[in-house]
């Protein structure tokens, strides 16, 4: 995974540049470059490692030209070295690319058996010839599409043109490509976290569009060369923080942008094409793994609690969870194979923090998942995992939840294919299935009616209880807490085979419970613990994605979600949870985005 930025402007563009390739790090940093055009020249400056080396070449000779080009770089074809690093250019053309040309090979093959020279090992080379080579006869635009239609693999392109210096051409098939817009300056990047402290408006390629960018204008292409029109997203922090558009309250804002999140996120680590994760920069080489081990607080402790499922289900890696103000005080024993994950929404958590830090005091590999690419955390971990949910105003997580078991759960299946675990095809399988979710999320919404209903039961309730087995027990305790943080009522949440070992002494007459039974290899199991809480008076609200008929009369309300991959049902299964707590806390009049006692980021300890 490679990190590209494009800006033509009004002024020099170096400096932004250079700030944009800090922030898409995560994506690759055995190398870095950018090229400007300047006095009619392409000038070109790269390095090996990272973006400050580039940084110090530059303050020693800087970089004029108000349009230019940027790159971080994760090697794929060449060693890391400055001459496989990006921009490649010709004298005519300069290129960044991010993806994988599969066909290099076969294309550079034929180019030299034409008289071209090469002076790098990448794939990346053959684009700048194949542009160069079609200028002859042709403008840009043309160039690029000619280009493409030669072109097999995935990619996201930025190309800017010596003797067409008020343009720059992006294009995109399978990786993700971004466009942003300013007065008198337009931008390009390989995601919207290099363009953020830019702008706040930002529109996405699809696979198979172009782009092309002037200073003062930005138009769009497909596959056939025609011009189309792309929705403008506003994406400031500023703006969420102020516009709670048509609804009461940033948590329902929040609850029912899941589905888009969702599908943003997934559009930023899968290739629809290949059926392929795009995650790569491992800090440890996949096989090499001994040990995971996750760390979180809160709410994120309990996307750790998921993970661990998938990671012993779909990998053969030995997994661990810890809750982060527990593990800093242990005696732990570190291991240069173990890889410690740190899960956190603001990427400020003070006991997550400090656990990470004493992982990098023991020169151990860490890697953060975060919804903040800029924070303590992100910064200070071997490798960032953004989960791309944007800004989340709501004290209590909901979309930043759901981000990281998403990302959790692409991880888990990129471990599995890189180790050999699974099979290609059940990988194919497993990555289709998530393209499904969004949809399906969509569905779940509809049950909001319904939940509002079962609501008022819990107005009079002294407690409540939340029971699931398996990866459902997490989302039962993620759905007490939830309910806890809202509306300021008792709630526990208990692995349903535990309730006879102590908790059913707390069973009485018309006491609510939340019973999650997904139809899994846990159900039927299930199904008896909830006769246990039925027989002792307990008042059942059932949420299953089994849609038979359930023989038992002594149920106060059913809820069923979509049926999907039962890896992924404890998304689905989550959505009815919050809109649960939400509701009881709204007929209570409560501060649903600012509970009392509680901060969005906890950064005390």
């Amino acid at each position: 995974m490679c990190g590209i930025i494009g800006i033509v402007s009004d002024k020099p563009v170096s400096i932004n540049i250079i700030n944009s390739l800090k922030k898409l790090e995560y994506r690759g940093y055995d190398s870095a470059g950018l090229a400007t055009l300047s006095n009619n020249l392409i000038d070109e400056k790269k390095c090996s490692g990272r973006v400050e080396e580039l940084e110090k070449i530059l303050i020693k000779n800087p970089s004029n030209g108000n349009i230019g080009i940027g790159h971080v770089r994760w090697a794929t074809h060449g060693i890391p070295n400055i001459i496989n690093a990006h921009p490649h250019s010709s004298e005519k053309v300069s290129v960044v690319h991010n993806g994988i040309i599969e066909n290099s090979d076969e294309l550079k093959k034929d180019l030299e058996e034409k008289g071209f020279k090469f002076k790098s090992q990448t794939d990346t080379e053959v684009i700048t010839v194949l542009v160069t080579q079609f200028l002859e006869n042709s403008k840009p635009l043309e160039s690029v599409f000619k280009t493409l239609k030669k072109l097999k693999g995935s990619f996201a392109l930025g190309i800017i043109f010596k003797n067409f210096p008020d343009i720059i051409i992006g294009a995109r098939r399978g990786s993700p490509l971004a466009v942003g817009y300013s007065n008198d300056e337009n931008y390009l990047g390989s995601d919207s976290y290099a363009l953020k402290s830019m702008t706040n408006k930002i529109s996405y390629l699809d696979d198979g569009e172009l782009c092309m960018l002037s200073k003062n204008k930005v138009d769009f292409y497909d596959l056939n060369q025609k011009k189309i029109n792309k929705k403008i997203y506003t994406v400031s922090d500023d703006e969420n923080t102020t516009d709670k558009g048509d609804y009461k309250n940033f948590m329902s804002k929040e609850i029912f942008e899941q589905s888009n999140t969702i599908k943003k996120c997934l559009s930023e680590y899968t290739d629809s094409l290949k059926k392929d994760i795009n995650i790569y920069n491992f800090p440890i080489e996949p096989k090499k793994i001994n040990k995971i081990i996750l760390i979180g607080c809160g709410t994120a402790y309990h996307s750790c609690l998921v993970a661990k499922y998938w990671f012993e289900e779909l990998t053969s890696i030995d997994t661990e969870i810890d809750i982060a103000s527990e593990f800093r005080y242990r005696n732990l024993k570190f291991k240069t194979n173990n890889l410690y994950i740190f899960v956190s929404q603001s990427g400020e958590t003070a006991d997550t923090a400090a656990a990470l830090d004493i992982c990098k005091k023991n020169n151990v590999k860490t890697c953060s998942i975060v919804n903040v690419v800029e924070s303590t955390i992100a910064r200070n971990s071997d490798w960032v995992l953004p989960i791309h949910a944007g800004p989340e105003i709501g004290v209590a997580s909901t979309k930043a939840f759901l981000g990281q078991l998403i990302v959790l759960y692409i991880l888990s299946l990129k471990l599995s294919i890189e180790r050999e675990d699974i099979d290609k095809k059940n990988y194919d399988t497993y990555v289709e299935n998530l393209t499904k979710l969004p949809e399906a999320i969509k569905k779940t919404f509809k049950l909001e009616s319904e939940v509002q209903l079962i609501a008022k039961e819990f107005l009079d309730a002294k407690g409540s209880m939340f029971l699931g087995r398996g990866n459902s027990f997490p989302i039962a305790l993620e759905g007490a807490l939830k309910l806890k943080e809202l509306s300021y009522l008792h709630a526990e949440g208990y692995p349903a085979g535990e309730m006879k070992h102590g908790p059913l002494a707390l069973i009485e007459e018309g006491l609510p419970v939340i019973v999650i039974a997904p139809k899994d290899k846990y159900y039927e199991k299930t199904l008896s613990n909830m006769q246990e809480v039925i027989a002792r008076g307990g008042k059942i609200f059932f949420i299953t994605d089994n849609y038979n008929r359930l023989l038992s009369t002594n149920i106060r309300f059913r809820l069923r979600v979509p049926r999907v991959d039962s890896n992924l049902s404890p998304i689905l299964l989550t959505i009815p949870l919050q809109l649960l707590a939400y509701h009881v806390a709204s007929l209570k009049n409560c501060d649903i985005d600012k509970p009392r006692n509680l901060a969005k980021s906890v950064t005390v300890e």
